[in-house]
């Protein structure tokens, strides 16, 4: 081949990748995406959520401690394991769609570190999660922060959320 066909192939291919790059400039420029409102993201194996009428207020939900005293932290590992979809269990695991869960107990609400809270969890942060608030969150994220990003329907059962409060009480 001659080195003009060279310089028509090296030519062809540099106007490819600028053509390539000014469309997508133009395109950033053209759409711009907006922010939903609430997350569309539903992770296999849940349920969508019930509508708040259905479900009790998170005030008359029965009081965990007694439940926590027979709890089975294993069958709450496995109860959780919906949970990893979005979260990791693992000592310095990473966040993913949701916060690590290692600790959790111990941390105050909204603060577990390199991670981007939702506002209607920033505005408990600087309490503690507790047997009664972690029962409150299980039932119902919906209802215990109005707008928070965990699209997680909730588990109705005491007993569940007594197990899986015990299981998260052993990551330590």
């Amino acid at each position: 081949m001659s080195s003009f066909e060279w310089n028509k192939i090296i030519a062809s291919v540099l106007t490819a990748m600028i053509v390539a790059m000014v469309s997508g400039i133009l395109a950033s420029e053209l759409v711009r995406p907006r922010v939903l409102e609430k997350p569309v993201f539903l992770p296999a194996g849940e349920q969508t959520a019930a509508a708040p009428a259905e479900q009790p207020a998170a005030a008359k939900l029965e009081p965990i401690a007694p439940l926590l005293a027979n709890a089975d932290p294993k069958r709450g590992e496995q109860l959780a394991k919906v949970c990893n979809t979005c979260h990791t269990f693992n000592k310095g695991g990473p966040n993913r769609i949701g916060p690590n869960l290692w600790d959790v107990t111990e941390e105050g609400i909204a603060e577990v570190p390199n991670y981007q809270f939702s506002t209607a969890l920033q505005a408990d942060k600087g309490q503690k999660w507790d047997p009664e608030k972690l029962n409150q969150w299980l039932y119902s994220p919906q209802s215990f922060a109005k707008g928070t990003k965990m699209t997680f329907a909730g588990f109705p059962k005491a007993q569940d959320r007594a197990d899986v409060i015990a299981y998260l009480d052993t990551l330590k």
